[in-house]
C-alpha cells in the first residue's frame, strides 16, 4: 500500500528546506525511508513476495545514492538527516 497524500505532506513539511520544497535530497530520503519501512513490514508478513522484495532493494539503492550525494555536497545536513531518521552511516 503506497503512502497516502497526507503522510507525504507531513513528511515534506518536516524535512523541507523551504516552503514548497518537494525535491531536496532530505525530503526524498525521508519519503524513501517511509516507503522502505512500510515494505519491510509487508515482507515480514509475506515472506515469498519476491516482486515486492525487488522493489524494496531498488528503493534502498535509490536512497543510498541520494545519501551519497548529500554526504558529498552537504556533510552537516547528511549527519543531521541520518541522526534524525535513525539510519546507520559509514
Amino acid at each position: 500500500m503506497p503512502l497516502t497524500t497526507d503522510q507525504k505532506k507531513q513528511l515534506m513539511d518536516s524535512y523541507h528546506r523551504h516552503d514548497g520544497d518537494t525535491g531536496s535530497p532530505e525530503v526524498q530520503v525521508a519519503l524513501l525511508t517511509a516507503r522502505i519501512n512500510q515494505l519491510t513490514g509487508h515482507l515480514k508478513a509475506h515472506k515469498h513476495d519476491e516482486s515486492s522484495r525487488r522493489g524494496l532493494l531498488m528503493l534502498v539503492g535509490q536512497r543510498r545514492r541520494h545519501l551519497l550525494y548529500l554526504s558529498r555536497t552537504n556533510p552537516t545536513a547528511y549527519n543531521a538527516l541520518t541522526d534524525r531518521l535513525g539510519l546507520r552511516r559509514k
